[in-house]
């Protein structure tokens, strides 16, 4: 019984088509319509006065969960119901609020992202070293909202009250969950782009003591891989070979990509970082193309220990495409100035008697230019969704594929990804408007600005008479990721065998999900003020 319930729940998840690009969007528009709701009610609220884990929960998860199960063919109503009461609380007035505040700006000339000194021997030190990197409640929220989708995923996906044109495609096809793996690479792309701003000659450092570095970090991830193989095939859990393959696993797949960006480090100073990502995925897409290597992975027994993780290994180069456009998507959202990266990388690679200076050198910290980014990263999101369509249309790689993580696949996570990215930092700019630096007197904005003049306001600012920062609950989520993910696995797991999910009523299963997220989200708000895993 327990082998035919295993198979069936094994066939239950696996040959799916998936939907298409445009349902998958209106599902996910739904959080960007939950934190507008989140920013409407907290721009309404007194400044002493916080919102509680019962609030931010039904707010901020609730509506992620209902649009990926009882709402997942009706997301424009769900949409409509958030916008809706988001409107209702615009009409109320923001409290008012009258304080003098010093201007934040650190200077009236903003310095130059780079500048050089003559170091001994009249070599040349980078001082820039240090392009700003600011904390981004945009950043936070869009990653925690990225990681809330996962973990409720891979759950939910288990009870029918979860769609099966949204579970992972079985070659071809997109989907929700298909799209959940590659922006899990994509946000990792992105703050790998930290340590690049911090100290840009780094790229330029020897290749040893980096990898090192990063081999180093990796064991946890390479551990909990090992681990979950064993513990799939020790208790003979449900399992989709040909997801990863027999041994690999996803989190055998984010371990190797950081390595492989550090190899790529001389590469990246000399050339553009969209030319890799793009020049990446190309190449292996011709290789899938004009060879044998396809039909191979889709269709070769599985002989040997390659071919038994042949889609793991395949797939490595597309994902490794995906970590490089998040990286470049970093490079262009951290800093104060989506510029600064460039100006810098153009210093290092036309002087390379360039010395690294100690980490601890001088930082310049001048105000961000959120018009700017938003413009650019918009601008990169037409690019993005333009090759898509273009690829489309000429049938590059006979279609989308997680499997393969084919060019189509990258281009459609970076466009996606890129997008949504936009949409949270227009939310900010939107709803917490900065007020003149030059003006101590703050007053309250008007109840609605459009995004244009939002975007403005932003640009010429110095002061917020609202501080931006990321919902609450979504901060300790983004703090305690790997933590809370790897909870959600081992309850993921403990439901699975204590309830025979595939047969759960959709009222059974919306409780059951429901209390799984409250866990999770109780979990993260206990651990928020500390880190409790670093890797």
């Amino acid at each position: 019984m327990a082998n035919d319930y295993k198979t069936s729940k094994e066939a239950f998840v696996s040959d799916h088509n998936g939907s298409t690009i445009m349902h998958i969007n209106q599902i996910s528009s739904v959080a960007l319509s939950s934190i507008a709701l989140h920013s409407a009610l907290r721009s309404r609220l007194p400044k002493n006065k916080d919102i509680n884990i019962i609030t931010e929960y039904s707010l901020l998860v609730l509506p992620l969960l209902f649009s990926m199960t009882v709402f997942a063919h009706k997301p424009l109503v769900l949409d409509a119901l958030l916008l809706l009461s988001t409107f209702l609380l615009l009409l109320i007035p923001r409290p008012q609020s009258y304080q003098s505040l010093p201007s934040s700006r650190v200077n009236s000339r903003p310095s130059s992202p780079n500048t050089q000194t003559a170091g001994p021997n009249g070599r040349n030190i980078l001082k820039h070293y240090a392009i700003h990197v600011a904390p981004l409640p945009a950043l936070t929220t869009y990653r925690s909202h990225m990681l809330l989708m996962t973990i409720l995923a891979i759950i939910a996906v288990d009870f029918p009250v979860f769609p099966r044109d949204l579970v992972k495609c079985e070659t071809f096809g997109v989907s929700l969950m298909d799209l959940g793996v590659g922006s899990f690479v994509f946000s990792q792309g992105i703050v790998s782009a930290i340590p690049l701003l911090k100290n840009p000659t780094h790229l330029s450092a020897p290749l040893v003591p980096k990898l090192t570095v990063a081999v180093w970090k990796i064991l946890p991830l390479v551990f909990l891989g090992f681990i979950r193989v064993m513990l799939v095939k020790g208790s003979d859990y449900p399992e989709h070979v040909s997801e990863y393959g027999v041994h690999w696993n996803f989190f055998i797949s984010l371990a190797a990509l950081p390595p492989l960006e550090i190899i790529l480090h001389p590469v990246l100073l000399q050339s553009p970082i969209i030319s890799i990502g793009l020049g990446l995925t190309l190449i292996h897409q011709f290789i899938l193309s004009n060879t044998a290597l396809q039909s191979w992975t889709l269709n070769a027994p599985r002989t040997n220990i390659i071919a038994q993780n042949k889609e793991g290994i395949v797939s490595l180069p597309g994902y490794l495409a995906i970590h490089i456009l998040g990286v470049l998507t970093g490079t262009l959202l951290l800093p104060p100035s989506p510029s600064d990266f460039r100006r810098v990388q153009k210093s290092l690679r036309h002087d390379s008697n360039t010395e690294t200076i100690d980490s601890e050198g001088v930082q310049t910290s001048r105000p961000r230019q959120d018009a700017k980014t938003a413009i650019e990263l918009c601008s990169y999101a037409v690019v993005w969704w333009s090759l898509l369509g273009i690829s489309s249309l000429t049938g590059l790689g006979g279609g989308v594929s997680r499997r393969l993580a084919n060019a189509r696949y990258v281009l459609w996570v970076a466009a996606f990804n890129t997008s949504f990215i936009t949409g949270y930092l227009a939310l900010d700019v939107l709803f917490f408007p900065q007020p003149p630096a030059r003006k101590l007197l703050l007053r309250p904005f008007p109840r609605a600005l459009s995004l244009t003049q939002a975007l403005q306001e932003g640009q010429r600012s110095g002061l917020s008479s609202e501080p931006r920062k990321p919902p609450t609950l979504l901060e300790a989520i983004n703090l305690n990721g790997l933590l809370l993910f790897l909870l959600a696995n081992v309850a993921t797991g403990l439901i699975n065998l204590a309830v025979r999910t595939m047969y759960a009523s959709d009222l059974k299963a919306m409780v059951i999900l429901s209390l799984y997220a409250f866990g999770i989200c109780a979990v993260a708000w206990m651990t928020k003020e500390k880190k409790i895993w670093k890797l």
